[in-house]
């Protein structure tokens, strides 16, 4: 038996500030640090190895740092594993982290392209998953939130181990990974056109069935016609950046939001510093605080009234929370609003981005 097939297996595992213990969205700027062993979750990934791996290495960096400088990150993160020695990549999981998700995402196709198997763990409607499954990274299945903390790291250490060793996989739904447009050819035993007619047969009896072939399809949004005249169309304000008048009187969540509230600016040039807090839980609201017009650009808007460019702006913003929210949950806020909104005359809306 050689000394390979014996010592523990070698992992890297890659965290946010959050999660690094450096901290929240305050710390999001915070340059790419790494670690000796585990750290934060990492704890937790340690004793689900068992034994059987050691987390050598850990590396931390902010979720605004790593979009802001992220072929920098990206590039001393490779060479910290190489150095390392890893026998395998795990990032996060990141959850609904969007940020987050799509730093584990990049990492986890650069780290795969050393030769080093890589695993993070995202929430279905993380758009790091959108971004990178295409592309053939290993993602587990996680909830939308830390609360599925330890499920997600026990996935993400038994299919990196697994990978790690060279064993086979079974399909994404028996490892538990998010699907990745993959297809191989499996020998079931049993003739296709057998198989087809036994899912027939199931699905006409109402009984639970499963295609072999994933068909993922997206509901159409088809853009609307342009503006005849914007000089003669009423605009609307609405935003999801969580931007609410001090005290938050409508209780607006910092993540997972279900309802929208609208504020008077009717009477407002501007929108004034010191009046304002953002509920937002999910980027660096320090810019949007000192002049909350950068997120909500009522100045901009008033400027376009007055030179006429406009035909007028609804005297009221609309405003919600996008971070960590579902879809469900963002179509019915969407269609409600989108109701109000008509119903009071408007003919185009502002939605800035966050």
């Amino acid at each position: 038996m050689t000394d390979d097939t014996v010592r523990p297996l070698r992992l890297v595992h890659y965290l946010n500030a959050f999660f690094g213990g450096i901290g929240g969205e305050a710390e999001a700027h915070h340059a790419v640090q790494t670690h000796a062993g585990p750290l934060g979750p990492g704890m937790l990934l340690q004793k689900l190895c068992d034994g059987q791996a050691e987390v050598i290495g850990t590396v931390v960096c902010g979720d605004g740092y790593f979009g802001e400088q992220e072929e920098a990150v990206v590039e001393r993160v490779r060479q910290y594993v190489r150095q390392q020695g890893a026998d395998a990549f795990i990032a996060g999981p990141a959850f609904g982290s969007g940020r987050y998700g799509l730093a584990c995402g990049r990492l986890c196709l650069e780290i795969e392209r050393l030769g080093i198997p890589a695993v993070t763990g995202l929430h279905a409607e993380n758009p790091g998953g959108e971004v990178f499954l295409p592309q053939h990274i290993f993602a587990v299945s996680t909830t939308a939130s830390a609360a599925g903390m330890q499920p997600a790291l026990q996935r993400m250490t038994a299919l990196a181990l697994k990978r790690a060793r060279g064993e086979p996989l079974g399909s994404a739904a028996q490892e538990g990974f998010l699907p990745r447009d993959v297809r191989r050819t499996v020998d079931t035993g049993v003739p296709a056109a057998k198989r087809a007619v036994d899912l027939a047969l199931r699905k006409w009896k109402d009984e639970p069935y499963a295609s072999e072939i994933t068909v993922e399809t997206f509901e159409p949004v088809p853009p609307p016609p342009p503006l005849a005249d914007p000089s003669r169309t009423r605009f609307a304000l609405v935003t999801e950046c969580g931007l609410v008048p001090k005290g938050n009187p409508d209780r607006l969540p910092a993540a997972g939001a279900s309802h929208w509230a609208a504020y008077a600016i009717g009477d407002m040039q501007h929108l004034m510093p010191g009046d304002w807090d953002i509920v937002h839980g999910g980027y660096d609201n320090t810019a949007a605080l000192l002049d909350p017009n950068r997120v909500v650009p009522l100045d901009a808007m008033r400027a376009l009234q007055r030179e006429g460019i406009i035909g007028g702006l609804l005297d009221d913003l609309l405003v919600t929370v996008g971070n960590l929210a579902s879809l469900n949950a963002m179509k019915k806020i969407g269609a409600e609003m989108a109701a109000t909104l008509k119903q009071r005359g408007v003919g185009a809306v502002v939605l800035p981005a966050t």
